[in-house]
């Protein structure tokens, strides 16, 4: 059953990898709804939802972009995100193929901007004992762009990119642009001035079950196509059993439903913004 949570349904979300459709019709959910996807016969995307009888509704929005199909059930209030490195031409663009978890997106977007979990849980790539502190940083709630920013986060990872092979501190920066997307900004090891960039698009299918997809905008002439996948597909699918474990499967918003720790300053203005915002979908609130 579609949700009713309108916050939810104005947005944009990603549902497929543009350069993989075909006039083949492919179903999947969105937001509890049955929708379907295929190339028109004139070529174009086309996204519908499927009715309880079986009938086809109007055709939904559909725009392209960083190499994905989006689309909407609603009407959007903004833009799908901006991401400036997107038309940096130098960069290597690297879709990374999606993951299906049986967790809530919103749980999946909290666990991205979760550094304590690094030396654990993706071990000799993205943290190591002893180095298990997290330094402090600074979170915020841009009012002006609506989004959630962590700045200023610094963490010691023992293989700093898929093209090193040495341990540093790396430099971070997180973005939340909206409630089912986010992104990490971090320092290029090979070009320090410039930033590499890294957003994760989800597809909310059901409250506790959901599609991701990374996709990477890299500063990064050297490294095959195959060991930028596998190093993202690695870590991505350490995450999956973490997400998918996590109890509740849906995200708490009520104030101390979880202890939050100094770490967790991300984790909290995200949450904070989304009950601002008031959106049920994905949360222990309910989304129907």
């Amino acid at each position: 059953m579609k949700t009713t949570d309108q916050v939810a349904l104005d947005d944009w979300y990603a549902i497929a990898t543009a350069s993989e459709l075909t006039s083949r019709t492919v179903r999947t959910r969105l937001l509890g709804q049955d929708i379907e996807y295929m190339l028109s016969e004139g070529g174009s995307p086309l996204v519908r939802e499927i009715l309880d009888d079986g009938r086809h509704g109007p055709a939904l929005p559909v725009k392209e972009r960083y190499g994905c199909l989006f689309t909407s059930l609603g009407t959007p209030r903004k833009d799908i995100v901006h991401i400036e490195e997107a038309e940096e031409e130098d960069r290597r663009f690297v879709p990374c193929g999606w993951v299906t978890m049986r967790a809530s997106g919103l749980r999946v977007v909290e666990n991205f901007l979760d550094m304590a979990h690094f030396p654990f849980v993706h071990t000799d790539i993205l943290g190591s004992e002893p180095h298990t502190e997290v330094p402090g940083y600074q979170s915020e709630i841009r009012r002006d762009v609506d989004e959630v920013w962590a700045t200023n986060c610094t963490f010691f990872q023992p293989r700093i990119a898929a093209t090193e092979d040495k341990g540093d501190f790396v430099h971070l920066t997180y973005r939340v642009p909206s409630p089912f997307v986010v992104m990490l900004y971090r320092v290029c090891p090979t070009s320090p001035n410039r930033l590499d960039a890294i957003a994760l698009f989800i597809q909310p299918m059901e409250e506790g079950l959901c599609r991701a997809q990374p996709v990477m905008y890299l500063v990064d002439q050297t490294s095959t196509h195959k060991s930028l996948l596998n190093f993202e597909q690695v870590i991505f699918l350490q995450d999956r059993i973490i997400v998918e474990n996590q109890r509740p499967l849906l995200l708490p918003l009520e104030p101390r439903a979880e202890i939050p720790t100094r770490a967790d300053s991300s984790s909290i203005a995200y949450r904070r913004w989304l009950k601002e915002k008031g959106i049920r979908f994905g949360t222990t609130a309910g989304g129907y």
